[in-house]
């Protein structure tokens, strides 16, 4: 049996979960969240307390009970808490602004960079000694996806350390030419 798969998740106060069929909804005080569940898989609701199991014990329904239990569990947590992805930029002339619901970039291109934010991710930009770009969204494949797409713009070089990087992200620094 899946280690994952098999734990309850525990709905807070304020949060509602709809289930119907095959298909699950999840509202909280920061948004709602809607999601279609495999037929491999079967999720109960007892109280305040949702369970996930397996239809039959093929290699498929395996792996997808801990994964719709782990959907679940980040939808919950999503419309409760929210979650936070955090990108520092380093590199000499770089800058960020938020413009409405765009991310404005001076990376180092001859043109700036209008990123548009999706619906439910909010952005904050601090400057300090790097400039660290806060997304904040409640739902957990948006807001990541929203992160790595900025990351591409500029990802990280392992020479001088420039470019944009996850907060809890090291970069593995090689030595130039004048190591050699």
């Amino acid at each position: 049996m899946s280690r994952i798969g098999k734990l309850p998740i525990t709905v807070p106060k304020g949060t509602s979960v709809t289930l119907n069929g095959q298909y699950i909804e999840v509202k909280g005080p920061k948004g709602v969240l809607k999601r279609n569940i495999s037929s491999n898989v079967t999720v109960k609701m007892d109280g305040d307390i949702i369970t996930v199991s397996r239809n039959d014990n093929s290699k498929k329904s395996r792996s997808l009970q801990g994964l719709t239990r782990a959907l679940i569990a980040n939808m919950v947590t999503g419309v409760t808490e929210g979650f936070v992805r955090e990108l520092i930029i380093n590199g000499v002339g770089y800058k960020v602004d938020v413009n409405g619901k765009n991310l404005v970039m001076n990376l180092g291109f001859s043109h700036p960079i209008e990123f548009p934010l999706p619906d439910g991710i909010t952005c904050k930009v601090e400057k300090q000694k790097e400039i660290k770009v806060i997304l904040e969204g409640y739902d957990k494949e948006v807001l990541g996806l929203t992160a790595a797409r900025i990351r591409q713009y500029r990802p990280p070089e392992p020479y001088k350390g420039k470019g944009i990087r996850y907060a809890d992200e090291t970069i593995i620094r090689k030595a130039g030419k004048a190591a050699a």
